[in-house]
């Protein structure tokens, strides 16, 4: 503990590794509203001494101002920063924060739990590794609490602590916990979840917190801070198929020219030979320049300059992936959607979709299912123009004007998730997960062509389509040689100049005769033909 507020102990650096050392967990805080998220953590940091005594000292000031708990101090308001949240005792916005202990660095987002934040609760979640979601003991869970459970699994959150507070309301009763617990994990069957770990506490008191609490001694799991320092974390990014979505031409002389951006998976180094989306052109990594100087590598996680071995372009919103495992590239897009806004999602309007730093419109061509809040699966619709409404999840199609690379978000978070804007208010309306992605077979043939087009000296495909003086030219470079030789073998065996030359016209008349009639039944066939191609002829007579 900290001791006397007025006095404070002095904060002391925590013994262990490094900070550089240590792993990162990213965590948020949320369930619905009231249900003590801010305070959890303002409680968090101050019995595990990870307040700073400056902050300790306003958080007295403020309590006596702001607080809501008496004469005691209110440890929300070490987190709720807002003059709005702290005159209404609620958070809105998302509030993030970093602390350290012996063993482990955190990055806490503090989300707010009202239906009309939501948009905020998802922007902390699409970080985040696990989820601290908050339930009133006395309330069980709600409506909110199930959403926001949806949300942060439909996000890639893939670990959750269900934190039953207020337990010093209901008496620290082992059965209404026991209750809560066996209710939620039926619930969460569907949201595939790897872990979920179920703790009672009570938050302003500090129970369960960093120290076991006495009064719920019939608890025989950790305590929530040791269960956070303890719990694996999902830090893949480095051995996922390498992806770099450009977000800056970065030319500042005419002597160079590099590619600046974020690597959200796997890693590179000079020489690596990567393959440039959309348009297909593969090409090497020359540098990889950084502030501090070149790297001989680089990781998912760090923002660099690639350069690369040629003149290429590249422009913001292309992706260096690996040619091995590239991403995928398609103008169709089958996306789970969480829409933001109180107006309707419209069907065949025109948004802005913006995956990465690429955007492109687009529209909503159907909704095909709901995901029903109380059970978490998704449910078909039984009217084709209905849509989604605020807060509503569901399975959509989308039709983009122009082809993108992208990831299925179940296997990359950074180039899966979109989201969409309205093209009037610039508001953003809707959060996205890329689930499948598809060519139409205009933009395959459009895409393969502006792959030919970005390689320099090799010709668009539209160039190589066969011509009328092609043909004769290629007919003729066979036929010549083949009557010339007909004549020679006539002549060889009759010695008449006269019979050779008939029997060499006698054999082109028929070929053509022959050929021509030979083609015109074999389009009455289909064998061989791509459909929606015309067929051509490209053999000549």
């Amino acid at each position: 503990m900290h001791g006397g507020l007025a006095t404070p102990a002095p904060l002391r650096a925590p013994v262990g590794p490094a900070p550089a050392d240590k792993p990162l967990l990213r965590f948020i805080t949320c369930g619905s509203v009231d249900d003590g998220k801010s305070t959890l953590i303002g409680r968090l940091l101050y019995d595990a001494d990870l307040a700073a005594d400056d902050l300790i000292a306003a958080l007295e000031k403020d309590s006596k101002k702001h607080g809501t708990q008496g004469d005691d101090l209110d440890f929300a308001l070490l987190v709720d920063g807002l003059a709005a949240e702290r005159e209404q005792g609620i958070t809105i916005d998302v509030a993030y924060r970093y602390f350290a202990t012996e063993k482990r660095k955190f990055i806490v987002a503090d989300t707010p739990g009202h239906v009309q934040y939501t948009r905020n609760m998802a922007t902390g979640a699409s970080t985040a590794e696990l989820a601290v979601l908050l339930v009133d003991a006395r309330k069980g869970l709600l409506d909110q609490t199930r959403r926001h459970s949806v949300i942060v699994s439909m996000l890639g959150v893939r670990h959750v602590v269900v934190a039953v507070n207020k337990m010093d309301l209901v008496s620290y009763s082992q059965e209404i916990f026991a209750d809560i617990e066996r209710d939620f994990r039926a619930f969460a069957e569907q949201l595939r979840f790897l872990t979920i770990q179920v703790i009672p506490l009570v938050a302003k008191d500090g129970d369960n917190l960093v120290h076991a609490s006495k009064k719920m001694d019939w608890y025989s799991g950790p305590p929530l801070l040791a269960y956070l320092e303890s719990v694996a974390s999902d830090d893949n990014a480095r051995v996922l198929p390498f992806r770099f979505p450009v977000q800056w031409v970065n030319r500042p002389s005419h002597d160079f020219r590099g590619f600046s951006g974020f690597i959200a998976g796997g890693n590179v180094k000079p020489g690596d030979i990567v393959r440039i989306l959309p348009s297909g052109r593969d090409t090497t990594i020359a540098r990889i320049v950084t502030y501090d100087g070149d790297l001989a590598h680089a990781v998912a996680g760090q923002s660099v300059t690639l350069t690369l071995t040629e003149e290429i372009d590249i422009s913001r919103g292309d992706m260096l992936v690996s040619p091995v495992s590239p991403a995928k590239i398609g103008d169709r897009l089958s996306a789970r959607l969480l829409w933001l806004v109180r107006e309707p999602l419209t069907l065949d309007k025109s948004y802005l979709l913006k995956l990465g730093a690429r955007m492109t419109p687009a529209f909503v061509k159907q909704v095909a299912s709901h995901i029903k809040i109380e059970t978490g699966l998704a449910e078909p619709l039984a009217d084709a123009s209905q849509t989604l409404a605020f807060n509503e999840i569901g399975e959509a199609e989308l039709w983009l004007d122009t082809a993108i690379a992208c990831d299925l978000y179940e296997d990359n978070r950074e180039t899966g998730g979109f989201i969409l804007i309205d093209r009037v208010t610039n508001e953003t309306v809707a959060v996205g997960m890329v689930k499948q992605s598809a060519w139409t077979e205009r933009s395959a043939r459009n895409g393969v062509e502006a792959s030919y087009a970005s390689m320099e000296g090799v010709p668009s495909p539209d160039l190589l389509h066969p011509t009328p003086l092609r043909s004769l030219v290629k007919s003729l470079s066979w036929r010549v040689p083949g009557s010339v030789i007909t004549f020679g073998a006539a002549f060889l065996f009759t010695q008449d100049t006269g019979i050779s030359a008939a029997i060499t016209g006698t054999e082109i008349v028929s070929k053509i005769v022959l050929y021509y009639l030979h083609e015109r039944l074999w389009t009455r066939f289909a064998v061989g033909l791509t459909k929606g191609e015309p067929p051509h002829d490209d053999t000549g007579l």
